[in-house]
């Protein structure tokens, strides 16, 4: 996997940078505070980077500090919210204070961006706010809940495959299985 990417700033666009390392120009999707961290084209800059990997492509993602990463990679765990949406969210505001506006259930804060209606800003607030709370403002650190509920396992696997939260739900409904191998294994013969 793809973590950083360092180099030459070849160009910055709204929406992507795009970086030469090792003679390989690297086309990243960024949000729109990290593109305004991002130096001048000709200077060394580098991103945090998270690769997500579909049948039909493949993309990569640029973040400016490790924290808007960790709450992009939070973000595409909801159901409901990919990749695209994930960028937007991080487009409206510092890692700071979205964890802020997750803390206090802000979900006004949400629904304000294109492609999230109420019950996703409500399942985002839900879904996060037992993970980012007590966290300082500067770093994320994701706690993980403790559970041996195989679904759940199976579901956390699967999209650390690269499957996104909507797809893996549909795979493991068409799975039978009872331990996370089980279901995992009939996801995977589904999703052929």
């Amino acid at each position: 996997m793809i973590a950083l990417v360092r180099g030459e700033i070849v160009s910055r666009l709204p929406g992507e940078v795009v970086i030469e390392a090792g003679g390989v120009g690297y086309r990243l999707a960024v949000s729109a505070n990290t593109l305004d961290a991002v130096p001048a084209a000709g200077d060394e800059g580098r991103l945090f980077a998270h690769l997500v990997m579909r049948d039909d492509a493949i993309h990569l993602f640029g973040f400016a500090s490790e924290a808007e990463r960790a709450l992009f990679l939070m973000l595409i765990g909801v159901q409901g919210v990919g990749p695209k949406v994930a960028l937007a969210v991080l487009s409206g505001g510092a890692p700071r204070e979205l964890l802020n506006a997750i803390a206090t259930g802000d979900t006004g804060r949400f629904q304000a961006v294109p492609g999230i209606g109420k019950r996703t800003a409500e399942r985002i607030i839900v879904e996060l706010r037992e993970k980012v709370a007590g966290q300082p403002s500067d770093e994320i650190v994701v706690r993980r809940t403790a559970t041996d509920d195989p679904r759940t396992l199976a579901r956390e696997a699967l999209v650390g495959l690269g499957y996104n939260p909507q797809e893996v739900d549909e795979l493991l409904d068409a799975s039978t299985g009872e331990t996370t191998e089980e279901l995992i294994e009939g996801a995977l013969r589904a999703a052929r």
